[in-house]
């Protein structure tokens, strides 16, 4: 599967599991539940991975652990938040950059509505 077709299947289970659960739960009760509903739809997926800091040939593991990564392609970062700011937006754009992913959802199920608390990222794309 290309990133954008990940990302299609990675926003309708997004929905589900909000229309579910309904918004403002702690973060890892949705990733818990996201991650069942995206292993269940057959999609690969790991779990609080570490993003190493890569710099002049030394790889340092005080690095970042992003909140799902889906089939190697496709970081998730989940939040639980009135709103997303731009410290939020720099956090996903960190770990596309350290991993070399090039597709990045941001997804805050504090939202009224799920489709509005989707932000994109992309990183070379």
């Amino acid at each position: 599967m290309t990133e954008n077709e990940i990302s299609r299947v990675v926003v309708d289970a997004a929905i589900t599991v909000h229309r579910s659960l309904g918004p403002g739960l702690l973060e890892s009760v949705y990733e818990v539940a996201l991650a069942h509903e995206l292993q269940r739809r057959g999609l690969s997926i790991e779990r609080q991975v570490s993003m190493p800091i890569k710099y002049a040939g030394i790889s340092f593991d005080e690095g970042f652990r992003a909140d799902i990564v889906v089939d190697k392609k496709v970081i998730l970062e989940l939040k639980s938040v009135e709103s997303i700011t731009l410290a939020h937006r720099k956090q996903i754009q960190t770990y596309l950059r350290l991993s070399r992913c090039k597709l990045g959802l941001l997804l805050n199920f504090g939202a009224a509505l799920m489709k509005h608390g989707i932000t994109r990222a992309v990183n070379g794309l």
